[in-house]
């Protein structure tokens, strides 16, 4: 099977006069459709860094990333905006929401900007909001919402386009321990029903009850890649 998201070597330098700092260092990862993975590592490691590499935000300095079948190295910068605008779906820690938009008017604006916009697609919008429980907030402004909310409106957001990718920066890092369990377990089951490549950057290793595999980042380096269902609780126990 081919993945759908694919890091080749990849590796980030950033330079200081004389001194190189490598905050991802030779990283190699394959993630396919339906397979939702938690990356993890202390606060340093390079987490954020390879996440924005993957949502095509930065450019490696040596390696490639594959995404749905197209290398990011070989696109311009113009290509890679309307890739990630069409193919990426991103949720944020502090969710990003627009202000004066509904929540129905913050999950059709990805429709509107990739001109995707139609009946059939309106419906889409009504669907997942009732799947993700805000039917009756649908024309409410993020200000009326609270936080477990708005964080089910930037989910929604992330899959109403049909990215091939879906990414989540410590979505839950905002949110109660109920809340928090609750957003990510929707996450998950919304990236498998819909057979999208999830990853979720995550410091609460809690979390990753409701992940495939996890990916442990340390140094820039990948230290371990854990797809056995036991050896993930196990980690999850130790904390």
């Amino acid at each position: 099977m081919t993945p759908v998201i694919e890091t080749k070597t990849v590796s980030k330098i950033y330079k200081t006069g004389t001194m190189e700092v490598k905050a991802v260092d030779e990283a190699s990862f394959q993630i396919h459709a339906g397979e939702f993975v938690g990356l993890v590592g202390p606060s340093g490691s390079g987490k954020t860094t390879m996440l924005a590499m993957l949502a095509a935000l930065l450019v490696p300095s040596v390696g490639d990333v594959i995404l749905d079948g197209a290398s990011l190295g070989e696109m311009g910068d113009s290509e890679r905006v309307k890739f990630r605008r069409e193919k990426i779906g991103f949720t944020f820690q502090s969710n990003n929401l627009v202000p004066f938009l509904t929540v129905r008017e913050n999950v059709e604006l990805m429709l509107r900007l990739n001109n995707q916009f139609d009946e059939v697609s309106s419906r889409r919008v009504s669907d997942l909001l009732e799947r993700l429980g805000l039917t009756d907030r649908m024309n409410s402004l993020p200000n009326q919402l609270s936080g477990g909310q708005k964080q089910r409106v930037s989910i929604a957001r992330s899959l109403i386009h049909n990215p091939s990718v879906v990414l989540a920066d410590e979505p839950t890092a905002s949110l109660d321990t109920e809340r928090a369990f609750q957003v990510t377990k929707l996450y998950s089951d919304l990236i498998h029903e819909e057979k999208k490549a999830g990853i979720m950057v995550t410091h609460d290793l809690r979390m990753c009850v409701f992940v495939d595999k996890i990916i442990q980042i340390s140094d820039g380096k990948i230290s371990s890649i854990i797809e056995d269902r036991e050896a993930i609780d196990a980690l999850i126990a130790c904390g």
